[in-house]
């Protein structure tokens, strides 16, 4: 009991001289002593006069907008439209009704252009009415990316070879695909070409159009044949080539005979002399064929008749 009435006075003694915290106050706020000299801060004082801050939401009005426009407006009363002068040789354009109605086949044209022959059964364009618009035709489900139409220039295609192919790099070995393509429309035109893709289809489409860039004209007889002998090479290939009678037929393999039948030859005969190359072959047959002439072409260059060209 001494003991804690001594802790008391001491504390009390200590409260009377120097702050400290008050035990009242939960957040132990700094209190002072009621004997401190040191005088409160007084309150800052606000004044009634002070302007407001503008509200954003609310439009203020502005000086340098002139609005006495609708001061001698009533919006109850009716106001009437008056438009500005049309300026001179103004012609005003034509209603679209006014002009002469479209007969049945500009509608059927127009529609047509649209939707495509498929769709009527009946052209007035001048199109396939079997083949859908390549604008309206799609292509949908698995592969439709690469997938392309036909094109129908008059050329019939046809592949002499397709064979697996490697590069060798520094990381290993590159697969390709290359294909020997011939295209031809059987009346005498015929080209050869080679394309290489990852993917078959990809190489054989790459081929066809290289063969299109290489088209030559094969010169013959009515009789559908050559009109003299010929013999060309390419690399190791050698090719000969012989006119033949009527009801002979292409006598010829490989890629020679593809060649021939290609063109529009009907009665020929060939042979393959040197390489079993596919490629080389082919090209040596349009070596061959470049080297014949017309009989007629000669004679013009002769200057004499043609038939003179057998005496």
């Amino acid at each position: 009991m001494a003991a804690s009435a001594t802790f008391l006075s001491s504390f009390l003694s200590l409260s009377n001289r120097t702050p400290c915290f008050s035990l009242l106050n939960p957040r132990f706020s700094l209190s002072t002593s009621l004997h401190s000299s040191t005088p409160k801060p007084s309150p800052p004082s606000f004044s009634l006069s002070s302007k407001p801050k503008p509200n954003p939401l609310h439009a203020t009005p502005s000086d340098d907008i002139d609005t006495t426009f609708f001061d001698t407006v009533n919006p109850e009363d009716d106001i009437t439209f008056d438009p500005p002068e049309a300026p001179e040789g103004f012609v005003p354009p034509p209603s679209f009704d006014e002009g002469p109605p479209e007969t049945e086949d500009e509608i059927a044209a127009a529609y047509e252009e649209l939707y495509g022959p498929a769709y009527s059964g009946v052209s007035l364009l001048g199109n396939d009415v079997y083949a859908m618009d390549s604008k309206v035709k799609k292509y949908s489900g698995f592969g439709s990316k690469g997938k392309k139409e036909k094109v129908r220039d008059g050329f019939d295609e046809r592949v002499v070879q397709v064979r697996r192919v490697t590069k060798v790099v520094k990381g290993g070995k590159q697969l390709h695909f290359r294909a020997v393509v011939v295209v031809g429309d059987k009346q005498g035109r015929v080209g050869v070409g080679v394309g290489k893709a990852k993917e078959v289809i990809a190489a054989v489409q790459k081929s066809a159009t290289n063969a299109r860039r290489n088209i030559i004209t094969v010169p013959m007889t009515k009789y559908l044949t050559f009109p003299h002998r010929s013999e060309g090479d390419y690399g190791a290939a050698k090719v000969m080539l012989r006119p033949a009678s009527p009801g002979t037929g292409v006598i010829a393999g490989g890629a020679v005979r593809i060649v021939l039948e290609m063109a529009g030859v009907e009665n020929a005969l060939g042979k393959q002399l040197g390489s079993n190359n596919a490629i080389n072959n082919a090209r040596a047959t349009v070596v061959a064929v470049q080297k014949m002439r017309q009989f007629s072409e000669v004679a013009a260059e002769r200057g004499i008749p043609m038939e003179e060209l057998w005496k």
